[in-house]
């Protein structure tokens, strides 16, 4: 059985998670979401079809939902998704069965990873040491070995969040409250054409490491600095942030989020690389 696995990965994590798979599914073609994103239709090929990505937003990301919408999913007998996040809520594998539900189809299965996130503009924010990160990856693993035999069995699991909140209060309502913003925000950015908070302070050494790794384009070097396009939309992967030789690259405060990416760390998967993006975009 034919596996494409479609990934969409700012900083490693979902890029690792496939690459874990693919090597469990010899005859299987692992495919970068972003580089399908301009065609108007993307012809899906495989019987078996997954989609591998981080949660943004205790949803999909946006790059992801677009792919979906373009997919002809007719060569598909079996669909499946994954999931990578840092721990909060995720409501996204309901998104995917209403986009699916449009092309007579549905997830068969899905499930949840948990890995360190890289969204460093929250206070107290901290790089994980490498014990940690070998602590996380032997769980991922085990996950993937699990997740290999029912893919390959072709059996149903749509497995169930294990968190029952947001995670930001102990009050039920403030969670429930809370939960519905940021799904609100996310929705709010999408309608204006992303987000437009990155900067880069005095640190940057004009490398363009930043605009390299930027899945969606929207960074363009001028006059050695990084410019970020306001008309070019933002997929929010974080990776100018946490791919910055120099930690250069800041996020401004939002209305009721204060940034604290000056003094927190950052946190790009050990194993993905700046190669790992240009990769991603077609180069």
């Amino acid at each position: 059985m034919h596996t494409e696995i479609y990934y969409f990965s700012g900083t490693g994590n979902s890029l690792f998670i496939a690459k874990e798979l693919q090597k469990r599914f010899p005859d299987s073609s692992l495919i970068p979401i972003v580089s399908l994103l301009n065609e108007k239709v993307v012809q899906t090929k495989g019987k078996a079809v997954g989609f591998i990505f981080p949660v943004h937003a205790l949803t999909i990301p946006i790059a992801v939902k677009n792919f979906i919408k373009k997919a002809n999913l007719a060569s598909s007998e079996y669909l499946f998704a994954i999931a990578t996040r840092e721990g909060t809520i995720f409501r996204g594998f309901h998104k995917i069965d209403q986009l699916l539900r449009n092309k007579n189809k549905q997830l068969d299965a899905h499930f949840i990873i948990n890995m360190y996130g890289n969204d460093s503009r929250h206070k107290g924010f901290k790089a994980p040491s490498e014990a940690d990160i070998l602590s996380l990856e032997q769980a991922a693993i085990e996950k993937i070995e699990f997740i290999q035999n029912i893919v390959k069995n072709q059996m149903t699991c749509r497995e169930k969040d294990s968190s029952d909140a947001i995670g930001f209060s102990r009050h039920p309502i403030v969670n429930y409250l809370l939960e519905k913003m940021v799904l609100s925000g996310m929705t709010v950015s999408e309608y204006i054409g992303g987000v437009n908070y990155f900067y880069a302070d005095l640190n940057c050494s004009g490398c363009g490491v930043c605009e390299k790794v930027c899945l969606s384009k929207k960074i363009k070097m001028n006059d050695t600095k990084p410019l970020w396009q306001k008309k070019v939309f933002c997929y929010m992967c974080f990776a100018c942030l946490n791919f910055c030789p120099k930690q250069s690259v800041q996020i401004k405060d939002i209305p009721g989020v204060k940034s604290y990416t000056k003094v927190n760390g950052r946190y790009p998967h050990p194993y993905a690389s700046l190669k790992d993006n240009l990769e991603q975009k077609g180069f």
